[in-house]
């Protein structure tokens, strides 16, 4: 009972009159050495999750680090591209945009035709633009598309000169935009022709640095 007594009298004369144990116990508790090898073990659990979140590959994820391109093809040029269709200028805009978007994408090197590992030819098949939002005018009575719609289908092959296998088979890319009809329909819808080849044009990267 002595024991009893004396050990509540210790534990009574810690607590203040609000009943918050001392600062002295505070200290105590925060330098033991259980606790001290306790946040010790957290950190270097912490350590070693970190380090295997960052070695875990991604490929899981659908990211991938590096060129998927075949380790000796490291240059593509980019042939004449026809124009199948009655629209103008289109050889240019997809030509222009397949250059911007292998030089963007920076899996292969963009060269010349005596100088690529490849080589990309295309032809643009198809174009349709097609109203899809309507305006109004003189009292509901007239009605003119305020928005538009272009797609552009483009057909492509990729060789390695001298090779008679293909590097890409035929394929066939679509690249849609939309366009508004402003004070300059002429510049809005060329600009509208130039993002659908942009678009068709990531299509044909993707199809060609993915090829192996």
């Amino acid at each position: 009972m002595n024991i009893m007594k004396a050990f509540h009298q210790h534990r009574e004369s810690r607590i203040d009159s609000r009943g918050r144990i001392q600062s002295s116990d505070i200290r105590g508790a925060s330098t033991s050495p259980e606790i001290g090898r306790g946040l010790h073990s957290l950190s270097m659990m912490a350590f070693v999750v970190s380090i295997i979140f960052l070695t875990v590959p991604l490929g899981g994820c659908g990211y991938h680090m590096g060129s998927l391109m075949h380790p000796q093809i490291k240059t593509i040029a980019i042939g004449p591209v026809k124009n199948d269709t009655k629209a103008p200028f289109l050889s240019a805009y997809m030509r222009q945009a397949l250059c911007e978007q292998f030089q963007f994408d920076n899996s292969l090197k963009v060269k010349g035709l005596k100088e690529a590992d490849c080589i990309l030819y295309g032809r643009v098949t198809k174009i349709e633009t097609t109203g899809v939002q309507e305006d109004s005018s003189d009292n509901l009575q007239t009605y003119r598309a305020s928005e538009w719609q272009v797609v552009v289908t483009f057909e492509f092959v990729v060789v390695i000169p001298g090779k008679e296998k293909l590097l890409v088979n035929n394929r066939e890319v679509v690249g849609t935009a939309t366009f508004q009809v402003m004070a300059d329909q002429a510049v809005t819808k060329v600009r509208g022709f130039q993002q659908a080849c942009r678009e068709a044009a990531q299509q044909a990267v993707v199809y060609t640095t993915e090829a192996w």
